[in-house]
């Protein structure tokens, strides 16, 4: 059982994240942040729940709170990894069941919230039809619909995104000989062949649970991004502790190799 806060520490919070706001006034916004929630199984175990899948419930829900609060500081694109390649082999399927029904219902759930645009990426091998049909359906949904961009990673992986999009390009370039097409090949090319063409890459990357590591996400597309790692777990992250990330993402020099 979580504790509750006392009137005198939530007035506390209040005044730090206020000064957390006047800190970032005319501070560089990231467009693109890309979030690995983990830690939603810790914190399952540590409320004493009767399944994980209550963890991954209130992480999906915090997610809500999440992209509001990148919408208010004006980010373009945040991208959420939800369900990894490696998950769907790796999970107890009753476990990853569940998690599925989640991720579509969250997916539902943002497709019908104003202002929020919803893109899948990932690849849909391996995944059961109705989240299929919830993730195509929320993109159809939002295609034209003005707002910041939601990237859902289901089914994703970051090799196995390069890997597709070599062979988008061998397709495309069908007659080509190899020397041809190995004459044409560069970074521009294979971006414009992965999930998130016509995207900023992230320039930020946040992940719960004090975990320090990528977990085959955004391989490609994090060359240059900045990293931030909370110690909360997913369902525990307050508003306070995207403040801190985008304040240090502001104090930090990105030099691309200057």
């Amino acid at each position: 059982m979580r504790l509750r806060s006392s009137p005198g520490s939530r007035l506390v919070y209040r005044y730090y994240e206020r000064r957390l706001r006047r800190d970032l006034q005319g501070g560089p916004v990231p467009r693109h942040i890309a979030m690995i929630i983990d830690g939603n199984r810790r914190w399952a175990r540590e409320q004493k729940l009767a399944s994980v899948g209550h963890g991954h419930r209130a992480g999906a829900a915090k997610l809500y709170e999440f992209v509001d609060w990148c919408d208010r500081i004006g980010v373009e694109v945040v991208t959420l990894y939800l369900l990894s390649r490696d998950n769907l082999s790796g999970r107890a399927s009753e476990e990853l069941g569940e998690l599925c029904e989640i991720i579509a219902e969250l997916a539902d759930g943002l497709s019908h919230t104003p202002g929020r645009r919803i893109r899948h990426v990932g690849d849909t091998l391996g995944l059961p039809e109705p989240l299929c049909a919830a993730l195509t359906a929320a993109v159809q949904r939002t295609h034209d619909r003005p707002g910041i961009v939601v990237n859902l990673a289901v089914g994703y992986g970051g090799r196995h995104e390069l890997v597709e999009a070599v062979r988008r390009i061998l397709r495309a370039a069908e007659g080509e000989s190899p020397a041809e097409i190995a004459e044409r090949l560069s970074p521009e090319l294979i971006a414009e062949h992965l999930s998130t063409a016509g995207q900023p890459d992230p320039d930020l990357v946040i992940r719960t649970s004090g975990e320090q590591r990528l977990s085959d996400f955004m391989l490609w597309q994090s060359a240059h991004s900045e990293f931030y790692f909370v110690e909360a777990l997913g369902p525990d992250l307050r508003e306070v502790d995207f403040l801190r990330a985008i304040r240090a993402y502001g104090q930090r020099e990105r030099r691309y190799g200057r």
